[in-house]
């Protein structure tokens, strides 16, 4: 599944700063794209994604950004609209190409180095970078000051980073997910097992989730630098139109749920793009296939995100 490459004309591309432990993630869409979006939890962090939603008119998405920093990291999508504009990619308007690039940030800022944060020149490397092809995985791009388990405090998480999966749906559409894994929750496998948690006092792997059920109170640790999110891009080179992109979006929603346990709570800004540039019709049932398997690889690529990143 990990080892199918993105559709055709998808480049991903990454910037990474390992010393301040941060860096930013770019994923460019074949022109005349269409997206969607699908925002969860309590703190998310995002730039343009109500003009990709249901009801508004813009039908083209040109590239998503993904990075760290949290809301000083929305500033590397300015480097990124200026790399597309000066190529001509972008939303033909009167007055000229306008690049349409939502963007969505995790918080990293104690990771590292907080004044390291992803800048503009920043989001323009990462498209300079970009290509085709399966992904760099691990502590790269906007998951390099990634962790995942965080309720005994992060200094007891378990690293994390980006993840990536792919597999072909019936029609032989490819449907593949990139997945920044910043959880407050645990990952878990498909067996349920804890990938990534809380480390205990004897060193061993907690679960989130029955800490918090026995806790009768907070734990001192939450504040609000606490922030945590999980970000997803699909990409699929079905014919889906906006509308579907949306639904596809949740329904790969539900694939977050199936790897992060808890999930979308209050300390958690998650966020999942869907991008599809096929062109032609498609009809209602080959969305829901599509959104089947793109929650089955979403799961799988946050479960990549910790195994790269611990291995």
């Amino acid at each position: 599944m990990s080892d199918l490459a993105p559709p055709a004309g998808f480049l991903i591309g990454h910037r990474t700063n390992a010393e301040g432990r941060t860096g930013c993630t770019v994923l460019i869409a074949p022109p005349a794209s269409r997206g969607g979006v699908d925002v969860r939890g309590g703190g998310p962090g995002t730039r343009e994604t109500d003009v990709i939603g249901p009801l508004a008119g813009t039908a083209e998405v040109t590239a998503v950004v993904l990075a760290g920093g949290s809301a000083f990291g929305l500033a590397a999508a300015d480097g990124a609209v200026r790399w597309l504009e000066e190529r001509e990619r972008g939303y033909v308007t009167p007055g000229g190409i306008v690049p349409i690039v939502p963007a969505a940030v995790i918080y990293d800022l104690v990771e590292g180095d907080p004044g390291a944060r992803p800048r503009p020149e920043d989001g323009y490397a990462a498209c300079e970078e970009a290509s085709e092809g399966v992904p760099e995985r691990g502590r790269v791009g906007a998951g390099t000051g990634a962790a995942v388990g965080k309720t005994l405090g992060r200094e007891r998480s378990a690293p994390s980073g980006v993840g990536y999966a792919a597999a072909t749906a019936a029609g032989g559409f490819t449907v593949a997910a990139l997945a920044v894994a910043n959880s407050f929750g645990d990952v878990v496998g498909a067996d349920g097992q804890v990938l990534g948690g809380p480390r205990a006092d004897d060193g061993s792997i907690a679960r989130s989730a029955e800490l918090i059920a026995s806790m009768e109170g907070p734990p001192d640790w939450i504040e609000l630098e606490e922030r945590n999110t999980t970000l997803v891009c699909v990409m699929t080179d079905a014919p889906l139109d906006k509308p579907t992109c949306t639904r596809v979006a949740r329904m790969a929603s539900g694939g977050v749920a199936r790897a992060v346990d808890p999930v979308f709570s209050d300390a958690d800004g998650d966020v999942v793009f869907c991008l599809a540039s096929g062109s032609g019709s498609v009809d209602r049932f080959a969305g829901i296939v599509i959104g089947t398997v793109a929650a089955t690889v979403t799961a799988a690529a946050i479960r990549d995100a910790v195994k790269r990143s611990s291995a």
